[in-house]
């Protein structure tokens, strides 16, 4: 009778080792990471880069899982963009890298601090964007795949990965000046490979 008694503590034993190592506060394990699709000419493979149901609305998509969703940051509420043709911004990029490397993003993918990827508040993600570092001329495509930057000011509109921080020439100086481009389907098919 004693061993029957053991066995359900066994089980919930066991079932608590299986959240062991994913960062607390988070609450869940990320989602299965769906198969990769091509990307464009510059863009570094890596974890941070996998496709993921909603990236069949890239760069100009017009309807998607979270266009038009609102969220609150802060107390602050945002709105995702309804759409992105056309979209082109200027303002502070920051970067972000070590401390939140191996976390999940917004998107669900695990944060790879050495791939190209960035977090916006406002374009909707799996987004292909172009960025400009205005300082020095320097440019990649990366992929909105987190939400951000949250700082209490607003001049920093986008929040860059190392690894495209390091392209960019903005690990060094922290911040810099930069365009924000959304690029359109046709553009990434023809950086495609």
């Amino acid at each position: 009778m004693m061993k029957w008694a053991i066995a359900p503590l066994l089980l919930v034993g066991l079932s608590a080792c299986s959240v062991v190592g994913f960062p607390s506060g988070r609450g869940s394990a990320p989602a299965p990471t769906p198969a990769p699709t091509p990307m464009p000419v510059g863009a570094v493979p890596g974890p941070s880069v996998p496709a993921t149901p909603t990236s069949a609305f890239p760069g100009g998509a017009t309807r998607g899982p979270d266009n038009g969703r609102t969220y609150e940051v802060f107390g602050e509420e945002y709105r995702v963009l309804d759409t992105v043709e056309g979209y082109r911004e200027r303002g502070r990029a920051s970067w972000y890298g070590a401390e939140f490397h191996g976390r999940p993003t917004a998107s669900g993918e695990t944060f790879d601090q050495h791939g190209l990827s960035a977090a916006h508040r406002t374009l909707p993600l799996h987004t292909w964007v172009e960025v400009t570092n205005l300082d020095n001329g320097r440019r990649t495509v990366l992929r909105i795949n987190d939400r951000g930057p949250f700082a209490r000011t607003h001049e920093r509109i986008i929040d860059l990965s190392y690894g495209a921080a390091l392209q960019l020439g903005v690990v060094g100086p922290g911040t810099a000046e930069v365009e924000v481009r959304a690029l359109a389907p046709y553009e990434i098919g023809e950086r495609s490979p």
